[in-house]
């Protein structure tokens, strides 16, 4: 990439490790969808919402990122082309926030929120699924604290999603991929 040239997005997809079947679906079809614009998928890299998104990444030709936290790389989920093992713990939240240029919420709990708290604090936008449960529902809309750093848009479907996103990188200067283009 030359100098000038805009590089792709980066997406930190976030949610519940032990998530129910329709999170998995919502999750796996948000990783095909941001693969198919060209963005960088990058989870936790374990089960659940992380793994199903990695899944859906993977499957539309995407690259997925896994950013561990222990330091076996062999305990990643199957679907990520990069493993990144830590040995932090939930502390590894962190660089899952910040290695997206923005972040997508589906449900969550305890570490999901410590993940959208990190996106918040450095300004990251943040995109929650609705009706996924936890606490994208509960974050929907609002903010986390008297500071404007960033913003908690909700998006009620894929297709939502997927317009913030656009709208988003295009106001970055971020490259995307047409999801029509072969």
């Amino acid at each position: 990439m030359t100098p000038d040239a805009a590089r792709f997005a980066q997406a930190a997809l976030v949610g519940d490790s032990d998530a129910s079947y329709d999170n998995l679906a919502l999750a796996e079809q948000a990783g095909d969808m941001l693969a198919r614009r060209g963005i960088t998928l990058v989870t936790g890299g374990r089960g659940g919402v992380m793994e199903a998104a990695s899944r859906g990444a993977a499957g539309a030709g995407g690259l997925t990122v896994g950013i561990m936290p222990g330091t076996d790389a062999r305990s990643a989920n199957p679907w990520c082309d990069v493993v990144i093992p830590t040995g932090l713990g939930h502390a590894r939240n962190v660089l899952t926030a910040l290695a997206g240029d923005f972040i997508v919420a589906v449900g969550g709990g305890a570490g999901t929120l410590s993940e959208l708290c990190f996106g918040w604090i450095h300004a990251r936008p943040i995109y929650v699924l609705g009706g996924s449960g936890g606490w994208s529902d509960r974050l929907a809309g609002g903010a986390l604290d008297h500071r404007a750093s960033s913003v908690i848009v909700p998006c009620d479907s894929i297709e939502t999603l997927e317009r913030e996103v656009t709208r988003f990188c295009a106001a970055k200067g971020l490259s995307l991929r047409d999801p029509d283009a072969k």
